[in-house]
């Protein structure tokens, strides 16, 4: 049961007939009937909320930062309309815009009502419950229930880095001997023949078609397909530290996606796996057309893990996966204790039967503080951010050193420098 503003007035216009027309104990106590039987009369006439049954319809995800629809239907089977207000609650991660309305459902007919969601963060974002208060004829008295009615919106990547997928597909597009640029590497295949254009090596001159043809031919040749690229996500704690406005899985998911989307045009196979001492996400074996629907799904409920980061786990799971030569793409902070611990020591197993590509993200800010010199405070800190470059710097040349290849970039500058990193492999031949 709930009261109203009208219990209260009603229960003020009371007191005032006691005080000026009765004042004693038996008009407080008529007053206090007439109330008593105001409220159970309004409350016996409202519409039964214990009876309503309720259904739910919309969207089921959502990236990050956009806004989706949630709609309910209320449908009232009982005799009495129900009319009144309802609350539609949700955690606030999921920045429920208008989770309160309006409610009036006549007997044997149903309403609906839309709750707006632009959720916070990513991950499962799942409905609290539905809360309806009807009121009486009176409006002094209403019922009260809450019922439980699930649902699940799943809050995606936002994939900022979709911005530089055109002109990563440009440079594709000329690799794979589609535009009047052509290279010849080791692992290419031949494509087809054309006529000579100034600026051609002359090293594809085709001297026996040209010796048929009125016109030099020359042989133009694309990076071989259907190779193996298997993206592996670090989870542990290392990814938990902020950088900017996001975590280090943040732009590693971003990096990840334009990576996977690039390599899926490219006719190469992309699996992905997160890791930190178990599996938490894998994606194996999908078609290029529900790559990145897939990819993103089991990105979105990732959160990074206070745990260390399982090295020796992580390379048995990828050599298990990876049975033929592949291109793994390692996405990782450059800690020097936990990569000089785990990592270095398993790194010969993975490069000596796949290449083996490094990717981690640096923070803007430290090279912010390395430029400091206005005062001693500026100079210490200073100190502080060159010692953490140069720290940064040998944990990449032992990487190298190992045979992995390092790109070490800025939350906005690593997605675009991995898919270049990617890029030069397969113009290389080296997948």
């Amino acid at each position: 049961m709930a009261l109203t503003a009208r219990a209260g007035l009603l229960a003020l216009a009371g007191a005032l007939v006691v005080a000026l027309l009765a004042p004693s104990w038996a008009g407080v106590a008529a007053a206090t009937g007439v109330v008593l039987a105001a409220l159970a009369a309004d409350l016996a006439l409202a519409g039964s909320v214990r009876a309503l049954t309720f259904s739910r319809s919309g969207a089921t995800s959502v990236r990050l930062g956009e806004e989706a629809e949630v709609s309910l239907r209320v449908a009232n089977p009982g005799r009495r309309r129900v009319r009144g207000r309802l609350r539609d609650a949700w955690p606030p991660s999921a920045g429920a815009v208008d989770d309160r309305h309006t409610l009036a459902v006549p007997p044997g007919q149903a309403r609906t009502v839309v709750t707006r969601l632009r959720p916070a963060r990513r991950g499962d974002r799942h409905a609290h419950r539905v809360t309806v208060r009807a009121v009486g004829p009176l409006g002094i008295a209403a019922r009260q229930g809450s019922h439980t009615v699930p649902w699940t919106v799943r809050a995606l990547p936002p994939f900022h880095s979709r911005r530089h997928l055109p002109g990563k597909l440009d440079r594709l597009r000329q690799l794979d001997g589609r535009s009047a640029a052509h290279v010849r590497g080791q692992g290419t295949e031949f494509d087809s023949l054309r006529e000579y254009v100034v600026g051609d090596d002359v090293r594809s001159i085709d001297w026996r078609a040209t010796a048929r043809a009125r016109d030099v031919m020359v042989r133009t040749w694309r990076p071989e397909r259907d190779r193996r690229v298997l993206l592996v996500l670090d989870t542990s704690r290392t990814a938990a530290g902020r950088i900017g406005d996001g975590t280090r899985l943040d732009t590693a998911l971003d990096a990840a996606l334009l990576l996977a989307a690039l390599a899926g045009r490219a006719g190469d196979r992309v699996d992905l796996l997160a890791y930190d001492r178990r599996v938490r996400a894998s994606v194996q074996g999908t078609g290029s057309a529900e790559l990145l629907p897939s990819l993103v799904g089991a990105m979105a409920p990732l959160e990074p893990e206070l745990v260390e980061l399982d090295a020796r786990g992580l390379a048995g799971e990828v050599l298990r996966r990876a049975g033929r030569r592949s291109l793994v793409v390692l996405l990782t902070g450059l800690d020097p204790a936990p990569l000089e611990a785990g990592l270095l020591p398993v790194l010969p197993s993975l490069t000596a039967r796949h290449r083996l590509l490094v990717g981690a993200v640096a923070d803007p800010a430290v090279a912010g503080l390395a430029r400091g010199r206005g005062d001693a405070d500026a100079v210490y800190g200073a100190a502080a951010a060159e010692r953490t470059l140069a720290e940064r710097a040998h944990v990449t040349a032992l990487l190298t050193r190992h045979g992995a290849e390092v790109v070490d970039a800025g939350p906005g500058a690593l997605p675009p420098a991995l898919a270049d990193a990617y890029l030069d492999l397969k113009a290389r031949g080296a997948l």
